[in-house]
């Protein structure tokens, strides 16, 4: 059954005649939302598909789209039992654009296997790793192991895109109707190589930052009656990256500045000209924060282009979910079925948990993402079956 949201809903498509995947089966979990062309924003059907499984697994569906218009976005929040623990999946079934077709091997959205490799938009990030939890939820029922606490998954449909109407309102739904978790693994395709090589228990926060110098524009030869705004640009740039950040901390390597973007859009050689811009990106640590970042920048721009104007966007804070009870039943659990012990590791880009961890303890573990965003994106079934079997022995330990 469906149950009711605070914000206006639209009903799901239902295609009663298509036959569901058997939801043990996490291939043909997987192969069934391949099908689903679901290039952000996931316009629908992909997730009608996993919300239909879920609920003949006794999940109760809350339908909760988010956004007007262009910017409408699907998500679900489905849950089975009502007790403590309560341990979440987060996942998005929306991927990036397939790009070129032609140069695929196989069509992006067929969902091929070819010597045991599963090919598709999605495949590994993060299809794939939906279908590994949902196969992993559905072998406890089905061996009849119901569950001591409760089980929840957080869909959404923007995790590639801007991600305004994603996990973010997904997030505070649930907060104000009592179904925060106490514990979310987010199935992001976290293993560089090889199943088992890493967990991911925190996150770098991001800062984007556009510096606009305005100048005086003048002919070359007499500088006197110009200002130059290069000039000035690159001794703000200078000054920013005359000296690290920090060294890094416990559990997070050094934060960094990366200078994306230089433009002044000067074609003439004997002209200054009036204006001059860059760009820039700080993947920063936990010793410091976003406020704190854009008031250290806008103070080394003062004090180098006093007219200068500096913009700040912050995709998202650091964060840390220290070790504990349940991250070591993970690391367990991959130990168990893999033999090898994963890192635990703060590295890489930014993901839906910066959101989640703003309500509660998360971690991410996946399949080994490689081929994410590139052409034959592709996972090996057997990973698919390691990880539901990571999953299924990761959540027999912390439900038991």
């Amino acid at each position: 059954m469906s149950g009711s949201a605070s914000e206006p809903q639209t009903a799901p498509m239902r295609d009663d005649a298509q036959v569901l995947p058997v939801a043990t089966h996490p291939v043909a979990v997987a192969q069934a939302l391949i099908r689903h062309p679901s290039v952000c924003p996931d316009p629908g059907p992909a997730q009608h598909l996993l919300a239909r499984v879920l609920e003949q697994l006794g999940f109760t569906v809350w339908h909760l789209p988010f956004g007007e218009g262009a910017e409408r976005t699907p998500n679900f929040f489905a849950r089975l039992g009502t007790a403590s623990p309560h341990i979440c999946f987060a996942g998005h079934t929306d991927v990036v654009p397939p790009g070129d077709e032609a140069l695929w091997t196989h069509p992006p959205f067929a969902a091929d296997i070819q010597d045991d490799v599963l090919y598709g938009r999605g495949a590994c990030d993060m299809k794939g790793g939906i279908a590994a939890y949902v196969a992993a939820v559905a072998r406890l029922l089905s061996q009849g192991k119901q569950p001591a606490g409760s089980l929840s998954f957080l869909i959404t449909g923007d995790e590639e895109g801007p991600a305004t109407y994603g996990t973010q309102k997904v997030l505070e739904w649930m907060a104000q109707e009592n179904q925060i978790p106490d514990y979310c693994v987010v199935g992001e395709p976290t293993n560089p190589r090889t199943m088992g090589d890493m967990v991911k228990i925190g996150r770098r926060g991001s800062l984007n930052a556009h510096i606009v110098v305005q100048g005086v524009q003048g002919h070359v030869a007499y500088p006197h009656r110009a200002d130059n705004p290069v000039h000035r640009l690159l001794s703000v740039l200078d000054a920013l990256r005359a000296q690290p950040l920090d060294k890094g901390s416990d559990w997070f390597e050094p934060s960094s500045l990366q200078v994306t973007s230089v433009d002044v859009g000067n074609t003439a050689t004997n002209v200054i000209p009036a204006k001059a811009e860059a760009r820039l990106n700080i993947r920063f640590n936990d010793l410091h924060t976003g406020a704190a970042l854009t008031g250290w920048l806008k103070t080394v721009c003062r004090q180098h282009a006093p007219s200068a104007d500096v913009s700040v966007k912050i995709s998202g804070e650091s964060f840390l979910t220290a070790p504990g009870a349940e991250t070591d039943a993970l690391v367990k659990a991959i130990e168990t079925v893999t033999g090898r012990t994963p890192k635990l590791d703060t590295g890489g880009g930014t993901s839906d948990a910066r959101f989640i961890a703003l309500y509660c303890p998360v971690s991410e573990f996946g399949l080994v993402g490689a081929s994410i965003h590139k052409v034959d994106e592709h996972t090996h079934v057997a990973d698919l079956e390691t990880l539901t079997q990571i999953y299924q022995t990761f959540l027999e330990g912390v439900l038991a």
